[in-house]
């Protein structure tokens, strides 16, 4: 439905990946082009996401200049940045309606630093009234603005053939290594088991596919 609204055609849609385990990933419709993850922040991961920064800050690492990657600064978007991250990284396999507010939004940003796209989102009403109104729609009552909320979203994608991980929370992409199409969920899915291992007594998480209708 949300797509639908932002203009894109439905040959892609977001489907629940019910489990890790490779039965029930083979029920998830290939190909598969992004896997959005919610999960809780907590101690033990806010913990890990200072020392993950300190070490690719002093050892570095290779993002390729294709990745469109924004940085968040609306509180509670997450899911709508979420989304955003894993269209724009996909925008040649979307079809977008010529008069797609979402298409409109990654032409003009295309240039822009993720600070900038950060903000130009802040301005941009078709996206944000878009996730209201689809938020609202939804079974749970969207979270206010300012309301303390400790679950996020973040995007996995595949970019020249390495799974990114897209964290409007963090100051930069990181790359997980090399991924292919074909081995692209299973890839994604090993990410997200790390952030489950890193807090083994949490339940709230939750892993959505990019898979092809």
């Amino acid at each position: 439905q949300f797509l639908k609204q932002l203009g894109i055609h439905p040959d892609w849609q977001f489907v629940d990946v019910y489990g890790m385990e490779p039965e029930l990933l083979s029920m998830v419709p290939r190909p598969v082009c992004a896997v959005l993850l919610l999960f809780p922040i907590t101690e033990k991961y806010e913990t890990f996401r200072t020392e993950e920064e300190e070490r690719i800050k002093a050892k570095g690492q290779d993002v390729k200049s294709s990745v469109y990657f924004m940085k968040q600064t609306i509180n509670n978007a997450c899911g709508t940045i979420g989304l955003i991250h894993a269209i724009a990284n996909n925008r040649d396999k979307m079809n977008f309606e010529t008069d797609s507010s979402l298409k409109k939004f990654l032409e003009d940003s295309l240039s822009m630093t993720p600070e900038e796209r950060a903000k130009y989102l802040e301005t941009y009403e078709a996206i944000r009234v878009t996730h209201e109104s689809s938020a609202h729609e939804g079974q749970t009552e969207a979270p206010s603005i300012d309301e303390k909320v400790d679950l996020h979203f973040i995007a996995l994608v595949n970019v020249g053939g390495h799974l990114y991980e897209l964290d409007g929370r963090k100051p930069f992409p990181i790359n997980h290594g090399e991924t292919s199409d074909d081995s692209f969920l299973e890839d994604a899915i090993e990410v997200c088991k790390k952030f489950m291992e890193r807090d083994p007594e949490e339940l709230r998480f939750n892993a959505i596919a990019l898979s092809a209708a």
